[in-house]
């Protein structure tokens, strides 16, 4: 006489379940479930009829699987307290007692839990309710400079929290935006199929049948890819620079500016020269509005130094963060010296 545990995710659909779970349904003398359970009408098509009860009792269980073999359909939340009192129930008097998981969590499931609580979130919580994609900015930026705190201090156990906090600003902007009722709205999954989409079309090498020779190939790919793309979108207007974000950091923004130009092999005498006020091609102030050519002469020397940067090889954000970091920890070294002395 046996007692089976059956227990199964909620995040798979209902009766998907592993053979080995099906015989141990269809062989047990008796299978009990709860009421309402959503295995319910999948057990009837397979032709077993279950016993529906309205809770589970342990003892009662307990004593009917030493009578014959019972299976009891776990709720797909688990039965953790009904678990815990079977196995206090067979500690003096044991009995083969069996948990058969009948369904398996794929990667990324718990996602699926992200986006029930946030759109729970976004119908009770007064404060979830107001926001908007304009009162979410900050909360995005701020988490994801918080990623980068994190992985510069080297400290990757708190890694998996802040990528979460990233996580969930990318599942409140999805439940905003599939509130519209116009052809702006989209869901989490449009989000998660456009990036699909994506990295199958710039992966020739991996999901078509492209041959690269190493990862410079596959940047070139990559860039000839994305010319082509913005052909599409934008026609005769299309240029390299779509897409990068003027709102970004000064210091990023000129990097990434540069970058782009270089892989197009845009001359370098574009770059501003330090000859008094800046204006564009369409003879518009591009200084900082302050009317001084001292500005502009340093806008133009730090503009030169990210461009040095980039010859050598390497971020002048991060490069500028490191030192910023070292001034840090010299001034709080200073400052305990003051409070000792």
């Amino acid at each position: 006489m046996s007692l089976t545990l059956l227990a199964t995710t909620h995040r798979v659909a209902p009766g998907l379940l592993t053979w080995k779970a099906w015989e141990a349904l269809r062989s047990a003398a008796r299978v009990r479930v709860r009421a309402g359970h959503p295995l319910l009408p999948y057990l009837r098509d397979a032709g077993i009829t279950p016993e529906e009860v309205a809770a589970p009792d342990a003892f009662d269980l307990v004593a009917a699987a030493r009578r014959e073999d019972v299976v009891w359909v776990a709720a797909p939340e688990g039965d953790e307290a009904l678990m815990r009192e079977v196995g206090t129930l067979v500690l003096d008097d044991p009995l083969d007692v069996e948990v058969l998981h009948g369904s398996y969590d794929l990667p990324g499931a718990r996602v699926l839990d992200l986006v029930s609580v946030m759109e729970t979130l976004r119908r009770e919580c007064p404060w979830d309710r107001e926001q908007t994609h304009e009162t979410l900015v900050p909360y995005l930026l701020e988490e994801a400079y918080e990623v980068l705190d994190t992985i510069e201090s080297g400290d990757l156990g708190a890694l998996r929290e802040e990528l979460g906090d990233v996580l969930l600003q990318v599942a409140f902007h999805a439940v905003v935006a599939s509130e519209r009722d116009d052809e702006t709205a989209f869901t989490i999954d449009d989000v998660a199929g456009a990036i699909v989409d994506k990295l199958v079309r710039r992966h020739p090498h991996v999901f078509a049948d492209v041959s690269v020779s190493g990862a410079d190939e596959v940047d070139a790919n990559w860039e000839q890819i994305k010319a082509a793309e913005r052909a599409e979108k934008s026609g005769a207007e299309a240029s390299a620079l779509d897409g990068v974000p003027m709102g970004q950091p000064a210091l990023s923004l000129a990097a990434q500016l540069q970058r782009r130009a270089r892989r197009m092999g845009a001359p370098q005498d574009l770059a501003p020269a330090t000859n008094g006020a800046l204006t564009s091609e369409n003879g518009s102030d591009a200084g900082s509005g302050s009317g001084s050519d001292v500005g502009s002469d340093l806008g133009v020397r730090l503009f030169a130094l990210v461009r040095e940067a980039g010859e050598r090889g390497v971020d002048p954000e991060a490069e500028l963060r490191a030192v910023s970091r070292v001034f840090r920890d010299r001034v709080r070294v200073w400052e305990r010296r003051g409070r000792d002395a």
